[in-house]
């Protein structure tokens, strides 16, 4: 580390951008681990900022570097695959800043697959039967759950880590879920899932942090729990902290102060580059940011003490299956754009599918603490 320090100097510092969120659980665990990434580098100026929801935005952290005559920045975007987020947004408030001030900013890349990354993951997973003893991993199902995207290279990457943990462990089965925007959801995905027959089902959120999806993806769980009593689903944590997790911040990092030339993101599979199948038409589009309105907000969840309990759904109200889906054609689904929009994260997040055909038929998000709606709903789908 004293190579790496040696060729830095107090013009020189580091941003990790993270996403946001109104949960306060989430924002204490993403300041955590800045904490921890900066007892890495502590002769370096270690700052964080948000896209979203809140404070400080990412613009503020800027300015707080400015006003140390910081003269370059090296960018960690803190998200785990590289999707609009991490190829448009972020990039397009970075390079506007650099532009505007004459400040360097050069862009790391996204966490991404990796050793460290998978060992992360497989050290959540295996705490799962050290806390369980009769579990054996060959009897074990496991299902990850992915953040969901309309990227099919981030979407893909999520299956790759489900395959990459059930190898590494040696577990009976693994399957892939997303908690929104592409498919199969939490519920649909187990509900085919339970049909194999495993006594035992680990449900492990591929998310870095606490939020109203994780507590979604429990709350979902549960759904199909009620339905199946003679299976044990078993949750594991998502991946915090983890220190696996710290030494990819550092790696990523490292690319850059070391001049290695890996700080690019994968362009193959890329559908903003590469003219992938059935995404021809997004090749090449304006690289900008959609966050403008929700930057800087630092508006937290007063419902979340501190971790989310999907209060805030039942507050909104959002409508049931049956209610959205007369002015739908047959096998549409609805986009709760204007409940989302004030929930813990980004509407983009919360949206069921935005296509018209899937394999495992009609979804909605649940009303939490509603059992007899839920059933109901359920019965009807």
């Amino acid at each position: 580390m004293d190579n790496l320090d040696s060729k830095l100097n107090n013009q020189v510092a580091i941003l990790i951008c993270g996403h946001g969120s109104r949960n306060k659980l989430a924002i204490t665990e993403f300041q955590a681990l800045t904490k921890l990434i900066q007892k890495r580098y502590p002769n370096i100026l270690v700052e964080y900022g948000f896209l979203e929801f809140a404070k400080p935005s990412l613009v503020d952290a800027l300015d707080k570097l400015k006003d140390h005559s910081i003269k370059k920045v090296i960018a960690i975007p803190a998200m785990l695959f590289a999707a609009g987020h991490v190829k448009n947004d972020i990039p397009s408030l970075l390079m506007n800043y650099s532009i505007k001030t004459g400040i360097e900013i050069i862009y790391g890349r996204e966490l991404g697959i990796n050793n460290l990354m998978i060992s992360a993951a497989c050290e959540r997973v295996k705490d799962v039967f050290k806390k369980n003893n009769t579990l054996k991993p060959e009897q074990s199902l496991l299902v990850v759950v992915g953040r969901g995207s309309s990227d099919p290279d981030a979407n893909s990457n999520v299956s790759k880590i489900t395959r990459m943990i059930v190898e590494g462990i040696g577990l009976g089965w693994g399957e892939t879920v997303f908690s929104g925007v592409t498919f199969p959801l939490v519920e649909p995905g187990l509900k085919n899932v339970v049909r194999l027959g495993y006594k035992n089902i680990i449900i492990f959120p591929y998310f870095l942090f606490s939020g109203v999806l994780v507590t979604r993806i429990k709350r979902q769980s549960d759904l199909v729990a009620i339905d199946n009593p003679h299976i044990s689903f078993i949750h594991a944590k998502y991946l915090s902290s983890q220190s696996y997790v710290v030494d990819t911040f550092v790696e990523r990092i490292q690319e850059i102060l070391n001049n290695e030339g890996k700080n690019f993101m994968n362009c193959s599979t890329c559908k903003y580059r590469s003219n992938l199948f059935g995404f021809e038409k997004e090749v090449g589009m304006v690289q900008e940011s959609h966050h403008d309105h929700v930057e800087g907000l630092g508006v937290s969840c007063d419902l979340c003490d501190p971790e989310c309990n999907g209060a805030c759904e039942i507050q909104n109200q959002i409508p049931t299956h049956n209610q959205e889906k007369s002015n739908l054609p047959e096998g549409g689904y609805l986009e709760h754009e204007n409940v989302d929009a004030y929930q813990h994260d980004h509407h983009h997040h919360h949206s069921i599918y935005p296509n018209s055909k899937h394999p495992l038929g009609p979804v909605t998000l649940r009303l939490p603490n509603e059992d007899q709606i839920l059933r109901k709903s359920i019965e009807n789908d």
